[in-house]
């Protein structure tokens, strides 16, 4: 079938068009998460609200071992063992928690309850798009409709390096799964629209923390000291230039700095200083080698200012890499549902996210999900207080998804 005719499908052809009640449903369970955000690894809450909503359609989630998150196969009879399926699990990934910020919304009659919490990443439509898609799905499955199976992955501590899908992973949830979606909210597109790319769409993301340490002294006589404010302020400057210059430049291995701390009175040299920063990169193979390359790259620049380093190095997560045909599945849904102008490609960004993880092991596709409000101007980024998403995105992502299960009928192969 060919795009075109894909097009003119649309949702009357392709079930799994939102009605207006589930639609409302779904924009009333978004605003309740948004309410009662919570960090990762205590999603309590959260999950028993997906939990109680999955079960009133009649189907059986599971929790994970962790207490938070959960999953939820649809189309699987008694007895089935999803390894040996013929077709493959279609999977679809959900992250729940929240960030640990205020919530800066003023006039808005659904901001967080919570003090120093926010849905500010959009994890709360995330999860409302996938606990909707499993609604229309299990309805479908009622009805005979469901060409394949699908389980839905709501997964705990998404925000916590390095992630919380290595632990859903070890709990088993991409047993029998061929292919693993997920979409991320981006407040640069329209909502209607969602912005694809194959090959990696996130960068890896690391941390990095130092401590500097040497004999401090009076600033009349540096000289018979460890200068250690000058060894901080010359680490952090001259790390990222040395680092960007042992790898391919358009790998894009930056360190970039958040913290820096010394000292207390302005005419005593400290005996101790500290900087914390993020390490991160656009290509997977230099992620691999950047904890060796910025240790040297520390230790170089300190000991040539006669200062001690002990330096904390935290993975985090790799690229998301976009499997090329995950990428035009949702290509193709999207396009089935919204028409051609709805799908437009994106940048690489910076920022991390451990969906990533999952496609280590399986193929798979995350979009980037429209939830700019249309005529907008103000862009409310993503990690600030004042975040929110226009709430038409939450259909958007659902009949997108559901479009996803019908056309990718043979499903890819773990």
């Amino acid at each position: 079938m060919s795009l075109e005719s894909e097009a003119g499908l649309a949702g009357d052809v392709l079930p799994g068009v939102l009605s207006e009640s589930l639609h409302a449903e779904l924009v009333a369970f978004r605003r309740d998460l948004h309410m009662h955000p919570e960090l990762g690894n205590q999603e309590f809450r959260t999950t028993a609200a997906i939990k109680e909503r999955l079960e009133q359609a009649g189907l059986k989630p599971r929790v994970l071992s962790s207490g938070t998150g959960l999953v939820c196969d649809i189309g699987l009879t008694e007895g089935d063992h999803p390894e040996r399926l013929s077709v493959p699990l279609l999977a679809l990934r959900a992250d729940i928690d929240a960030l640990p910020i205020p919530d800066a919304k003023t006039d808005c009659p659904y901001r967080s309850t919570v003090p120093d919490r926010a849905h500010a990443c959009g994890h709360d439509v995330h999860t409302t798009v996938v606990l909707g898609t499993g609604l229309v799905l299990a309805d479908l499955h009622a009805k005979g409709l469901l060409p394949r199976p699908v389980r839905l992955l709501f997964q705990p501590a998404e925000e916590v390096l390095p992630g919380g899908a290595l632990d859903a992973i070890e709990d088993g949830v991409l047993t029998g799964v061929g292919r693993i979606l997920a979409v991320h909210c981006d407040p640069r597109v329209e909502v209607g629209r969602i912005g694809l790319r194959h090959g990696p769409i996130t960068s890896a993301c690391d941390r990095v923390e130092i401590a500097l340490d040497g004999p401090g002294g009076h600033t009349a006589r540096p000289h018979l000291t460890t200068d250690l404010v000058t060894a901080a302020a010359r680490v952090a400057i001259d790390v990222p230039a040395v680092v960007a210059r042992r790898v391919d430049t358009r790998a894009g291995l930056a360190v970039t700095w958040g913290r820096i701390e010394s000292g207390h009175a302005p005419n005593v040299i400290p005996q101790h200083a500290e900087l914390s920063g993020t390490v991160r990169c656009l290509d997977l193979d230099a992620w691999r080698q950047a904890p060796d390359i910025v240790h040297a790259a520390i230790d170089e620049v300190a000991t040539l200012h006669r200062a001690k380093s002990e330096i904390t190095y935290m993975r985090g997560v790799p690229p998301v890499v976009n499997d090329r045909e995950s990428t035009e599945l949702l290509r193709r849904a999207m396009v089935a549902r919204r028409g051609m102008k709805s799908v437009e490609s994106t940048e690489q960004s910076l920022g991390g996210e451990d969906f990533s993880w999952y496609l280590e092991q399986v193929p798979g596709a995350l979009a980037r999900l429209g939830v700019r409000r249309p005529g907008e101007r103000t862009v409310r980024d993503l990690h600030q207080g004042d975040f929110d998403a226009d709430e038409d995105a939450i259909a958007v992502g659902v009949e997108m998804f559901t479009a996803a299960a019908f056309l990718d009928r043979n499903g890819a192969q773990s």
